[in-house]
């Protein structure tokens, strides 16, 4: 089975103030932790879509056998840097959809998933966290289209909440914590 992932690394953090995706956490920028995992759990090819931030991330992960994917709609929405990476990788059995600003995801939790859609053939793999489903997660290639025509505004969650029978999910209770904000940061700096 070829799995293929996406980094959402395009955002313009504006709650921040500064670019997420370089934010350092255990000595490593967030987007180089996620696309490093992303590799190590056997993904390929894996694509980084960047926006604002496009020349330092690419330096960030200048070291990575990785495919930048320009998107320079950015600004419109997550949707839209979903629809950029998923056409830039159009030859896949399934897809890892992953965002930058988680930082505990590692490449065990990327395994895990993909174990679990091979296990329970289910076409969705989801994070469970918080009471929610979200990413990372899995797709079959059956829901190419629909990650094509995804609105701006809207993630991948909204197909993960469409299709609740169709999805397999896995504890990943850390996938709550994400970095949005200074306190967030801050937060996560002070954690053991």
């Amino acid at each position: 089975m070829k799995v293929a992932a996406i980094v959402l690394a395009a955002g313009g953090s504006a709650r921040l103030g500064q670019p997420k995706q370089l934010l350092e956490f255990q000595g490593k920028p967030l987007v180089s932790r996620v696309t490093e995992a992303a590799l190590a759990a056997g993904c390929a090819p894996v694509a980084v879509v960047v926006g604002r931030d496009r020349e330092a991330i690419e330096v960030a992960l200048q070291h990575l056998n990785v495919q930048l994917v320009s998107n320079e709609n950015w600004n419109e929405g997550i949707g839209s840097s979903i629809r950029a990476g998923v056409a830039a990788l159009p030859d896949w059995d399934a897809v890892v959809l992953a965002a930058c600003d988680q930082p505990h995801v590692n490449a065990e939790v990327i395994r895990q998933l993909i174990r679990r859609h091979e296990e329970t053939q289910q076409p969705i793999v989801a994070s469970a966290y918080s009471g929610t489903r979200g990413v990372p997660a899995v797709f079959a290639q059956h829901y190419r289209a629909e990650l094509l025509v995804l609105p701006n505004e809207e993630g991948a969650k909204v197909i993960i909440d469409r299709h609740p029978a169709n999805v397999a999910p896995i504890d990943f209770p850390e996938g709550a914590i994400d970095i949005d904000t200074p306190a967030d940061y801050r937060a996560l700096q002070a954690s053991p």
